[in-house]
């Protein structure tokens, strides 16, 4: 690369062949000031600040952005004939710009003040011009314009137009007054707008900005930015395997999700979904569906490249011994055994995978691709241990140089209600448990009326799974239906199954005689809260009724069933003392991760709580605790995005669900995913968020050595 040697104010500066002279000063941490240039954007020279006189011909400045810098070339950046000429340059702009600055969301991290400042431009000598175009298009999803504080730098329409490839902002005249706007002066939504975010990355002052409340305030802004990927527990690169489904890159694309997650299509079936809840498009219209592109992903991937690059350290000759076998134990386990460590798991279930095999049922989540993903841990080396119950951990620690303690919330609660005594009632827990290894519940049978507590998905679990045996079936719960714990379609479901659903109603007794139950009585519900931990209900007298019910299924949380025998330290709720904050329990070399510590959490939680474990264990037997994966090398995704017909208006794809009568008396999975066409155009409709990381950031003049 050709070098060249020039003089700026009077400092020897090194620059590269086909640089500006304000690239070159700037990378020479020389200060020129400028507006309308941008690192990743062809210079336009509109703004006039960044004048110099070049070669000593004093009273012909250029614009340092659009010219090229040479071998042998003086430059002086400061002189009373560029003062003057910059000065003038800004009166232009702040002639039509709002004077208050302190109103503006930008206040103080904006390009323009920063200029002000260094300009010492307080005020304007100009007479203020009158803008008549700045309402136009003002309301749109996502993006702020107040075009008021516009200062027509063109930075937007060059980022829309040369790096985008979307060009909907365009320099518009209207009535002989220039401003920018969209063809036809359009809404943003109507116009082709990607809603990429790079118009309001670039602009310099607080025309363009993102609708307040969309990002997160509390996180640096690099991942504040990409919402889908900080929302998720494990920070999976949500974009990157988007972008690869679309490309049809499937098997890429599984290994970017098994770079964080061993159960990766248990979750395209059961995740909760953070990421959805987080996703930007949202404020559009709908969510991508993340979850059906993930499972999506797994199912086509006909390669499995992700094993090509993954690794498994040398023995260390260290033993752990892993205490359940559901989604933390196991992805502990598995991290662990590839860090070179030898691991026993022992689970007290016929069958391993915790709740994903013994609480989720079979028609959400099918057992043979979850023995899959446990058979392909076990591969690793992982030693699983079943029907084997742990009555002490302090006589399992000695025969093992670490213990993890991952039992989960086992354990169902119920609450104290009169008419409990009666009997005829067990936990979703139990009922769920018993499904999944029996096939039948015994208090369960054809022309009985259950009545299931609680409104979240276990509680719709255990509906469902009572209805697909045959039961007619109540769901009673504190919250009005739109308020529901509950998954969106879970709840659909269950009523198209015949579940019939009580919300807004608070359990009063159960009603009956010994060994038989009659019903439960309950009251509607005005309003209900907590207050210092203790749940306090309004109901509104005269609506008491009693709903015939024959058995009572409680789905009202979940516990951990240590007890101070299995010799640990426990809390007051029955959770393993941390004395440290971490993992590490009263019991040297015994650690505990997941539901046991946490309480009942989502799949993908106790997957991180695992990993977590994971990282701490190792380190304690002298490992680096580092069990992060590369198992496919990133590659800079291009900026260019280009248009979409009616991008704004794609509607989210919708799975194919089993048809109700086909699925309400078997256990037959009932989301049949999306199509090839629909991960296509579901990929589609991402706003590729990580590409506005892309842009580089401008430094302010306060931050240059010369200045």
């Amino acid at each position: 690369m050709e070098t060249l040697n020039m003089i700026i104010d009077h400092i020897p500066v090194t620059a590269v062949a086909g640089q500006t002279i304000l690239e070159a000063a700037l990378a020479a941490d020389i200060y020129i000031p400028h507006l309308c240039s941008h690192p990743d954007l062809h210079p336009q020279g509109g703004c006039k600040l960044c004048v110099v006189e070049v070669d000593g011909k004093a009273g012909l400045p250029v614009t340092a952005c659009n010219t090229e810098a040479r071998d042998g070339m003086t430059v002086i950046t400061k002189s009373p004939i560029i003062d003057k000429m910059r000065s003038l340059s800004m009166e232009l702009m702040l002639a039509g710009h709002p004077h208050d600055c302190t109103s503006c969301r930008s206040y103080l991290n904006c390009e323009l003040q920063s200029l002000m400042q260094y300009l010492s431009a307080t005020g304007v000598r100009m007479r203020e011009v009158h803008r008549t175009a700045i309402g136009i298009n003002t309301k749109n999803p996502l993006i702020d314009r107040e075009m008021e504080r516009c200062i027509q730098c063109g930075r937007c329409v060059r980022v829309c137009q040369d790096l985008r490839g979307v060009s909907v902002l365009k320099y518009k005249k209207k009535d002989a007054e220039a401003y920018i706007g969209t063809e036809e002066d359009l809404p943003l939504t109507d116009s082709g707008c990607r809603f990429c975010g790079a118009c309001v990355e670039v602009c310099p002052t607080g025309a363009l900005q993102d609708r307040d409340g969309i990002f997160r305030k509390d996180l640096p802004r690099e991942q504040a930015l990409i919402p889908c990927q900080a929302e998720c527990p494990a920070h999976t690169d949500i974009p990157r395997y988007v972008r690869l489904v679309k490309e049809g890159r499937y098997g890429e694309a599984v290994a970017v999700i098994r770079e964080k997650l061993p159960f990766p299509h248990a979750l395209g079936y059961v995740c909760t979904r953070y990421c959805e809840k987080g996703c930007k498009r949202t404020d559009l219209n709908e969510a991508i569906a993340i979850r059906d592109l993930k499972r999506f992903a797994v199912e086509n991937d006909k390669t499995e490249l992700w094993k090509e690059r993954s690794k498994q350290k040398p023995s260390t000759g260290k033993k752990v011994a892993v205490i359940g076998a559901g989604s933390c134990g196991l992805t502990a386990a598995y991290y662990l055994a590839k860090s070179g460590h030898e691991v026993t798991v022992f689970e007290r279930n016929p069958k391993a995978g915790g709740m994903l095999a013994a609480g989720i049922p079979a028609y959400r989540l099918p057992r043979a691709d979850l023995q899959k993903e446990i058979t392909t841990i076990a591969e690793t080396g992982v030693k699983i241990e079943l029907n084997h119950t742990i009555e002490n951990v302090g006589k399992l620690k000695q025969d093992y140089d670490a213990v993890l303690v991952a039992v989960g919330a086992q354990s169902g609660k119920s609450i104290p209600l009169s008419g409990y005594e009666l009997g005829c009632s067990l936990t979703a827990v139990e009922l769920l448990r018993a499904a999944a290894f029996d096939g039948k519940v015994s208090l369960i049978e054809p022309g009985k009326i259950i009545t299931v507590l609680g409104g979240g998905n276990v509680a719709f679990d255990a509906a469902r799974v009572s209805r697909r045996l045959g039961a007619s079936v109540n769901v009673i719960c504190l919250e009005a239906k739109d308020k529901m714990l509950a998954d969106r379609e879970e709840i659909h479901q269950a009523e198209e199954e015949g579940v019939r659903i009580y919300a807004g109603k608070a359990n009063l007794s159960i009603e009956g005689s010994p060994g038989k139950v009659a019903g439960v009585k309950v009251i509607d519900v005005e309003s209900f809260r907590f207050e210092e931990g203790k749940l306090v209900v309004d109901t509104i007298p005269g609506t008491e009724a009693v709903i015939p019910s024959d058995i009572i299924i409680f789905a009202t949380g979940q516990k951990t069933d240590l007890t101070p025998k299995f010799g640990l330290e426990l809390n007051k709720f029955g959770y393993p003392v941390l004395p440290s904050g971490d993992h590490s329990t009263s019991l040297e070399g015994v650690f505990a991760a997941g539901d046991a510590i946490t309480g009942t959490k989502a799949v993908i939680d106790a997957i991180v709580g695992g990993r977590s474990a994971a990282s701490e264990i190792d380190r304690y037997l002298g490992g680096s605790g580092d069990i992060s994966e590369v198992l496919l090398e990133k590659e800079t995704p291009s900026p260019h995005i280009g248009t979409v017909e009616e991008f704004a208006r794609k509607s989210r794809a919708e799975a194919s669900i089993l048809r109700s009568e086909e699925r309400q008396d078997s256990f037959r999975l009932v989301d049949l995913g999306i199509s090839c066409s629909q991960a296509g155009c579901e990929a589609e409709r991402c706003l590729q968020c990580d590409l506005r990381n892309q842009l580089q950031k401008v430094r302010l003049w306060n931050s240059y050595q010369y200045k």
